[in-house]
């Protein structure tokens, strides 16, 4: 991608130093025996020992780390998704009409959100109850090197397809689906709408002159890696339909182009197909 970089976006949430999950019991008037006890918590979920005393507060819940964590490894990376974000959530302020921005919230390891407990093995996610999207940096080296999708645009299509959610959630898509009753067809169909939406973001970036020779066969590469069949298939041995969330290689690329062809979030269209 041809993109100039600059500095952290105002709606990014670092939170890899420390703060991303509680700790229970309260530390008022702790002593020797309270504070190793902490240490040995820092140690083994590899956060700031000092930074995790500092945060926690009387009730026994540990703070959001509020000082940006400066690690020179991986503050280009900071500063990419940055870009990928503002340029998404500007973009789509000009198309949906009272959009209101996402958060961005980089962890390690594990993180605590309005949707529950995680850890950075379920992958990438956003979450309605707090409109915030979640990514721990070490996945895209997964993308990479476990999935087989390189490239910086196919780590933008990852963002890009969170954002999608997030659209859906201002457009009360979600909503409507929930009260429905959600199935595994309505979440293939939430999936793939959000690809169609990663797409028409890369429309808007291609007009934008963002986009470089081979950038789109990135973004259809990470959409056909992260399919549900091919993953079955790597993992249980044998691919059954029934039990897809996301939808298959074939599903996600092709919503991925409809998105990226037209530009226009009116294509994306999946619950009336």
């Amino acid at each position: 991608m041809r993109w100039i970089p600059g500095g952290r976006s105002r709606n990014l949430e670092d939170r890899r130093g420390g703060g991303g999950m509680g700790l229970p019991g309260g530390l008022g008037g702790m002593g020797i025996g309270g504070i190793v006890l902490v240490v040995a918590f820092a140690l083994i979920t590899k956060q700031n020992p000092l930074a995790l005393l500092g945060a926690m507060s009387g009730d026994g819940s540990a703070a959001v780390a509020t000082e940006p964590i400066e690690d020179p490894a991986e503050e280009p990376q900071v500063r990419f998704v940055s870009m990928v974000l503002d340029s998404a959530q500007a973009m789509w302020h000009g198309k949906v009409e009272g959009y209101r921005d996402a958060k961005l919230v980089l962890f390690r390891d594990r993180v605590q959100s309005a949707c529950g407990f995680a850890q950075a093995a379920s992958g990438p996610f956003y979450c309605p109850g707090d409109e915030k999207v979640y990514i721990d940096l070490g996945f895209y080296a997964e993308l990479k090197e476990r999935f087989g999708a390189p490239g910086d645009f196919a780590e933008a299509y990852v963002l890009a397809h969170e954002i999608g959610h997030h659209v859906q959630k201002v457009l009360g898509t979600m909503d409507q689906v929930a009260a429905q009753g959600r199935n595994n067809a309505q979440s293939v169909k939430l999936e793939l709408q959000a690809d169609c939406y990663a797409g028409v973001w890369a429309h808007s970036a291609a007009q934008a002159g963002m986009l470089e020779a081979g950038d789109l066969e990135e973004g259809l590469g990470a959409a056909s890696a992260v399919g549900d069949d091919r993953l079955q298939r790597a993992t249980e041995g044998t691919v059954n339909p029934e039990s897809w969330t996301h939808g298959s290689s074939a599903q996600r690329m092709e919503w991925f182009r409809r998105g990226a062809g037209s530009g226009n979030p009116a294509a994306c269209d999946t619950f009336s197909r």
